[in-house]
């Protein structure tokens, strides 16, 4: 995985998160500098995530299989975000616990 660029900011993401990825450049509070490995990791799988779905397709799976799993979860946004497969599969990554596979995160749909 190549090194990836991080931009620490007050802005992006909201307050309340560590880190976002945006088309492979991670947007993280200024209060996180540095990063953890475990971050780092994790938004690296999601970079790869959004090559394999060319950007626009990443996001858009993204937003359609969280409000999916918000009903499933009768509302619940923590439940929803921690179902979705491109995080499940980012956090066992991080974790150690599965290696990143081009287009893994079928496996966890």
């Amino acid at each position: 995985m190549k090194k990836p660029i991080i931009i620490y900011n007050n802005i992006i993401p909201f307050e309340g998160y560590i880190a976002i990825n945006l088309f492979g450049v991670i947007f993280a509070r200024k209060e996180y500098k540095p990063l953890t490995k475990k971050t780092i990791i994790h938004e690296g799988v999601h970079s790869n995530q959004i090559i394999s779905l060319l950007g626009v397709g990443f996001y858009l799976w993204y937003l359609i299989e969280y409000l999916i799993k918000l009903i499933l979860h009768n509302g619940n946004t923590t439940k929803a975000y921690y179902d979705i497969s491109f995080e499940r599969e980012a956090y066992l990554v991080e974790e150690g616990k599965a290696e990143f596979k081009w287009y893994g995160f079928l496996r966890y749909l």
